[in-house]
């Protein structure tokens, strides 16, 4: 692993349970990796694991799904056509905050004397749930509950409850429950920023924005209820936040109310005697919107509120576990007699709900909802990494997720023109459709964004049936992105006729700006077939919306056919010398990054060399051709898939969260059975063990959905080429039983693979026809299927090469490759007097 460290979770501190993950121990030290992975939300509203009480936290993280400021980007040296408005997601005011007095002496986590402490994250319940017992400095015990929720069946919905009891004395109990501006005004606790707490450069985190955010807009209070509202200054972008409590006791008391620009409080003050129970429920609600103005999104806010308290918090606890027991039906993962991995797993799996579920015409940002990492942007990870367990489980999720990239068509149409190219180029990096990435050679270079959204949208529209979606705006995405491509290209003869695409990044931001790079052609060729293929069809099945298409986008049937020749004619580069793909056309005559012997402190790379020292040499953050091995498996034999990953995994960091995953699905398709269990434990526990030292700054998605695509397809061993569903399981050797469930056009099945059998059931639906290792399998209702296995593919005992391993050979030209660590300082030099 990239830095050293040991997959896994201390056990003494979080204890194995296979439907929660748990937090038996106080640990202060590892409370800022503890704030992202305990976090709850549902795709369009989340809160960071931080303590109710709202003190001595790292990042007071609340986040909307899309809710953004934006900024001027300033270029050292300006040049047409490069980004010129960034995009943050803003930290939407903090409602989680109940503050705690007994006999005026704050309840301060970090300095309490505790006499038991837990903290649970249900995945079946959906909740956060704390539980400590606090000895005063009078020496009175004080009982803390409190269960966090935000809803999946009410999007805009959040709850707190907060249970105090004084076990063995009466007190005076003071709950101050506050809505905090924490974007814009300084904490009263005067907590430093993260920024101040971490130092150093971090280019994975978001940007600082220095001039105030949130504009007040509104103030409203009552003994209940408070309500702040906000626009964002630059984006204009209005948001408004709700709180409205209940108060349950047989004690005394009373309460006052207080509000200003930044703040909203409600205070309550008891007089508990001992064994007597305070609870106070919170019910919260955030609304958004892109230009309406507060005071009706305040009415907004009301009737969410007013609807919850009708509910009941039962019934919303109850609605909540009626939502996750139908979701872990559709989307759960078995893994029989592997306790330890199902937990992480499950929580890996909870994490795409609590990313995407709610989610409802907004992406999914690369940290989700639980952190600013990467400014809340919206990346190709969703495509490629969310969306195959989304179409695949949720279907209706992912169509909302395509839906999102049809509304960014114009702003495409536009950044395409912007680079003097036909059709639509999708931003890098985006929040509202616009590029926001200030890096063009690893950010807008990176035109196999296109046929990563085309090849999502295809993978959505096989897999669930659903050919309506093309005539809604999915062809339209198809034909604009095959434009780009077919404009991108350029034709050249040298003795056969070849289809180039010149000047692009793929997925590896350790080489940028190259030719004929190997996944971004296979990808754009696979676009641009599937492009012409659907044209073709909904011409020859559906004239009448294939004339409204025409009309539409202008498309001439001479396009149609182009398409289909660059397709055909795509180079696809091979050093038949060396028997491997290169990355791009020139990716071989660099030297190689003698990795073996990088010192663990210079991970990853880009925080420690300049990136044209990193360009010069064979090295790569994340998998690129060996991604390609996967979403394109049909185009190479088994052999060359071998070859490339073995070559590949020596050369690759694992400095990007992308790659464990993809390399595990490869490594077992090819042989590597060790290694894919290893590179599967490493994105398991990515967030969970801090594997990348940034778990602080929000959970990796991509990763998260990276894991139910190595369990699937790699354990699994599916593949959907063409929609076409095939099974090659891999199944570890130590690994008795694993399943899963597939939604299939309008029919679900569930899928078990064993040691000596594959087993399919037909859970509802039509029947549906697979194919396991090339033979054709018919699941039918009532009967299902069951396939002997005779193996689990080939098990290669030795390790794969290392780059010194390649050092020393030649290539075609006679030249020999070497291997080496570019000079990092003087530091690293000896001199003598």
């Amino acid at each position: 692993m990239a830095f050293g460290a040991v997959p896994g979770l201390n056990r003494h501190t979080h204890p194995v349970d296979e439907w929660a993950l748990v937090e038996a121990a106080f640990d202060p030290k590892g409370q800022a990796e503890a704030e992202t992975i305990f976090s709850v939300a549902n795709g369009y509203l989340g809160m960071r694991g931080n303590w109710d009480e709202g003190r001595k936290g790292h990042e007071y993280g609340t986040f909307i799904n899309g809710f953004h400021e934006t900024w001027s980007i300033r270029h050292a040296e300006e040049a047409y056509g490069f980004a010129r408005v960034g995009q943050t997601i803003v930290n939407v005011p903090d409602s989680k905050i109940i503050r705690l007095y007994v006999d005026d002496e704050p309840f301060v986590l970090t300095e309490a004397d505790l006499l038991r402490y837990t903290r649970r994250l249900e995945f079946r319940e959906g909740y956060l749930c704390r539980e400590v017992e606090w000895c005063t400095p009078g020496g009175k015990r004080v009982l803390i509950e409190s269960r966090r929720m935000v809803s999946f069946t009410e999007r805009h919905l959040a709850l707190i409850e907060y249970d105090v009891t004084v076990l063995d004395a009466d007190a005076s109990i003071v709950l101050s429950s506050q809505i905090l501006n924490r974007q814009d005004s300084e904490d009263e606790y005067h907590a430093p920023p993260p920024a101040e707490e971490l130092g150093g450069f971090d280019p994975r985190k978001a940007e600082a924005i220095e001039e105030r955010v949130l504009v007040p807009q509104l103030q409203r209070i009552t003994n209940e209820r408070a309500m702040l509202g906000y626009r964002a200054n630059r984006s204009l972008m209005t948001v408004v936040v709700g709180m409205h409590h209940r108060l349950e006791t047989e004690n005394d008391w009373d309460q006052s109310a207080d509000i200003d620009d930044d703040l909203a409080k409600h205070v309550y003050r008891v007089r508990a005697r001992a064994g007597k129970r305070i609870r106070l429920t919170k019910f919260i609600s955030y609304h958004t919107s892109r230009g309406v103005p507060t005071r009706e999104l305040a009415d907004r806010c009301s009737r969410t509120l007013d609807r919850a308290l009708e509910t009941g918090v039962p019934e919303l606890f109850a609605q909540q576990r009626a939502w996750l027991d139908e979701f872990w039906d559709r989307c759960g993962v078995e893994i029989e007699g592997q306790p330890e991995t199902l937990q992480a797993v499950r929580w890996n799996l909870f994490q795409l709900a609590q990313a995407s579920a709610r989610s409802d015409g907004q992406g999914v940002p690369a940290k989700g909802m639980t952190g600013s990492g990467y400014g809340g942007h919206y990346f190709w990870d969703t495509e490629i990494y969310v969306m195959p367990f989304l179409s695949y489980t949720m279907p209706n999720v992912a169509r909302n997720l395509l839906r999102f990239r049809v509304g960014m068509l114009d702003e495409a149409r536009d950044r395409a023109r912007e680079l003097n190219q036909r059709g639509a180029l999708f931003p890098w990096r985006t929040i509202n459709g616009q590029e926001s990435s200030a890096y063009y050679a690893a950010g807008t270079a990176q035109y196999h964004i296109d046929a990563d959204i085309a090849h999502a949208l295809m993978q959505y529209v096989n897999a669930a049936g659903d050919h309506e979606f093309l005539k809604r705006g999915g062809a339209d995405v198809l034909v604009e992105t095959a434009r780009l491509w077919e404009d991108l290209g350029f034709w050249r003869t040298n003795g056969d006729r070849k289809f180039h695409i010149d000047g692009v990044t793929g997925p590896d931001e350790y080489t940028t700006v190259v030719d004929d790079n190997l996944y971004t052609n296979v990808m754009a060729k696979a676009n641009l077939l599937a492009a012409a293929d659907v044209c073709r069809r909904l011409q020859a099945e559906d004239p009448h919306a294939y004339g409204r298409l025409v009309a539409r986008l202008g498309l001439e049937d001479r396009e149609v056919e182009d398409w289909r020749a660059a397709a055909e004619a795509m180079e696809i580069p091979f050093d038949a010398f060396r028997g491997i793909h290169p990355q791009d056309a020139r990716f071989l005559e660099k030297e190689m990054w003698d990795l073996e012997h990088t010192p663990p402190e210079k991970r990853p790379l880009l925080l420690h060399y300049h990136p044209l020292v990193i360009y010069r040499f064979q090295v790569l953050k994340q998998a690129d051709v060996v991604l390609a091995l996967l979403l394109q498996g049909h185009e190479f034999t088994a052999e060359q898939k071998r070859r490339d990953f073995e070559y590949y995994d020596a050369l690759t960091t694992g400095d990007s969260t992308l790659s464990a995953v993809v390399q595990s699905i490869v490594a077992a398709e090819v042989g590597y059975h060790r290694l894919a269990s290893k590179y599967f434990e490493d994105a398991l526990y990515v967030d969970l063990s801090n594997l990348h030292r940034n778990t602080s700054d929000g959970v990796h998605v991509a990763s998260t959905g990276g894991i139910w695509m190595a369990l699937v397809n790699g354990y699994g061993g599916m593949r959907d080429h063409h929609g076409d569903l095939s099974f090659d399981p891999r199944l570890p050797e130590d690994w008795t039983r694993l399943q899963f469930r597939l939604a299939v056009r309008q029919s679900r099945i569930t899928v078990t693979v064993r040691q000596d059998r594959i087993d399919f059931a037909l859970d509802y639906g039509p029947a549906v026809s697979v194919s396991v290792r090339g033979v054709p399998v018919d699941i039918l209702p009532g009967s299902g299927a069951s396939v002997p296995l005779e193996h689990q593919g080939p098990r290669i005992s030795q390790d794969p090469p290392t780059a010194h391993d390649f050092e020393g050979a030649l290539r075609a030209d006679g030249s020999v490759v070497t291997a080496s660590i570019p000079t990092i300082s003087a530091d690293d030099w000896d001199f003598e007097d």
